[in-house]
């Protein structure tokens, strides 16, 4: 049974047939489909997106629009179709595309867990080890907010082998995904914002904790500060204070180190501010949030922490695993607009396709593979897997080229089925166009940085036509506005289209 309501499913269902019959069928007789009705159509729905269109630049200097016909694979509306222009997310598109059409829908990440050394009296006279994958999964994103929930069945392992404690070191397998951790194209002044989080191949929660502020027991008391889950290894600065009414806080992180700054004030009566903060070092946060999931079970991690390119020389037993499948995680990708899991996904293309976990092996990857889908190499071009750098950039044209084709591919289900709908509750896209006839008809990816308002995807016409689009606004003087003449031009594609 479908999992949505019973319009969008009856709309999911006509997204995702393929059309190789409309598409390839004869034309219908003369007598029984006039040709002039078809035409007037067809320059009534040119003529008012070509109106919209050209509102819409009232609001953007840079715009370029292109839309198709997926049953007959023909271009119904072209502006400005050829020249590249920044993507921000709408990036996550040719990322998601390409891990799906190269990993294929059946794929899963798979985060080992190894010892080596005897066990005597509850000890592991040895080590633990590791091996990252590159699978952004490991959080409680999927288990009702445990944060602790994948590490638990790892101790659980070792305590049906008799183990309370690990005497040797905790070797932490992080080497498919090659520093720097940060992309450099990425604003050097949002380093601690949980969108421009470290990527590495073992990383825990997004790689991002969340920075919790309390009021004191009374005005001018210190504001009570800590993490959840609360783990040794952050430090504070905090000079925040309780005052009676109003206040602000404002949190951020030392450069190069995992020191909170807390300043500002906060009101007595109000409730905790939670704020999710990039952390510095994505080994040392794996390593404390393990050490304090394997305590709440019973087992302790006594050693050193090690990261390790590679697995060590030695003799070592798997007793445990965590795997993530391929479809939760285009997923968060595309609805959540997730730049951490854009971004492994990228990293484990390059590692996969280039031999290295490297930004630019990640873009290489990318683009090999989104070429080879039929997309012209001349108009995009791939910096990293998220959008965040300035240098992702498409054509109109080459967005809906990718969207045709993904549509008519073997996985075109699971591609759509990534991608947020108009009114898909608990997302941005909840209130665009979320009336109807508008609310389930559209499948799309925004993209939003400033100066740039990115839209693209699928929507389903009043004729029942399925049509892929591209609007790409560049040079924004508001994103609300350019969001609104984006919704304008999509309601008219549906209402004529």
């Amino acid at each position: 049974m479908s999992n949505f309501p019973r319009p969008l499913a009856a709309t999911l269902a006509l997204l995702l047939a393929a059309l190789p019959a409309a598409a390839t069928a004869p034309a219908a007789p003369a007598a029984k489909r006039p040709a002039a009705p078809a035409v007037r159509a067809a320059a009534t729905l040119d003529s008012v997106l070509a109106r919209e269109v050209e509102a819409a630049r009232r609001t953007a200097r840079g715009v370029g629009v292109h839309v198709v016909d997926l049953a007959g694979k023909r271009e119904v509306f072209a502006h400005e179709a050829d020249l590249p222009r920044v993507l921000a997310s709408n990036t996550k598109l040719l990322t998601t595309a390409a891990a799906l059409a190269e990993l294929g829908p059946d794929f899963v990440f798979e985060t080992r867990v190894l010892v080596r050394g005897e066990v005597r009296d509850g000890t592991l006279d040895g080590d633990l080890a590791v091996v990252g994958a590159g699978d952004p999964n490991l959080s409680g994103r999927f288990h009702d907010g445990d944060a602790f929930a994948v590490f638990r069945p790892w101790a659980r392992a070792l305590v049906a082998r008799g183990v309370k404690r690990v005497a040797g070191d905790l070797v932490l397998v992080n080497g498919i995904f090659e520093e720097p951790r940060v992309h450099p194209d990425w604003p050097r002044d949002q380093l601690t914002t949980w969108y421009e989080a470290p990527v590495d191949a073992l990383s825990f929660s997004d790689n991002c904790v969340l920075v919790r502020v309390r009021p004191g027991r009374g005005a001018g008391a210190a504001a009570v500060v800590e993490t959840v889950p609360a783990l040794p290894h952050f430090r504070f600065r905090n000079t925040a204070r309780t005052v009676e009414k109003g206040g602000r806080v404002f949190i951020t992180r030392e450069d190069g180190a995992d020191v909170f700054v807390v300043s500002g004030s906060i009101a007595r009566r109000s409730g905790a501010l939670d704020v999710w903060v990039a952390v510095h070092d994505p080994a040392a946060y794996f390593a404390g949030a393990l050490r304090a999931a394997f305590a709440e079970e019973g087992v302790e991690l006594s050693a050193g922490v090690r990261p390790a390119h590679g697995l060590p020389e030695g003799v070592w037993e798997q007793v445990a695993a965590h795997r993530s499948d391929l479809a939760a995680t285009l997923a968060v990708t595309n609805k959540r607009s997730q730049n951490f899991y854009a971004e492994c996904l990228a990293k484990l293309l390059g590692h996969r396709l280039e031999g290295r976990g490297s930004w630019s092996a990640a873009a290489a990857a990318v683009s090999k593979v989104v070429a080879g889908l039929g997309v012209d190499p001349a108009h995009f071009r791939i910096a990293d897997g998220s959008g965040l750098s300035r240098a992702d950039q498409a054509s109109p044209r080459a967005m809906t080229t990718l969207l045709e084709r993904m549509y008519f591919h073997a996985f075109g289900r699971d591609f759509v089925r990534s991608l947020p709908f108009s009114g898909e509750e608990g997302l941005a896209w909840r209130r665009r166009l979320a009336e109807p006839p508008y609310r389930g008809n559209v499948f799309a990816k925004t993209g939003t940085l400033s100066g740039v308002s990115t839209l693209s995807g699928y929507a389903k016409g009043a004729t029942g036509r399925v049509y892929a689009f591209s609007i790409l606004c560049n040079q924004v003087r508001s994103n609300a506005a350019a969001h609104a003449a984006q919704d304008r031009i999509v309601r008219a594609l549906i209402d004529r289209g």
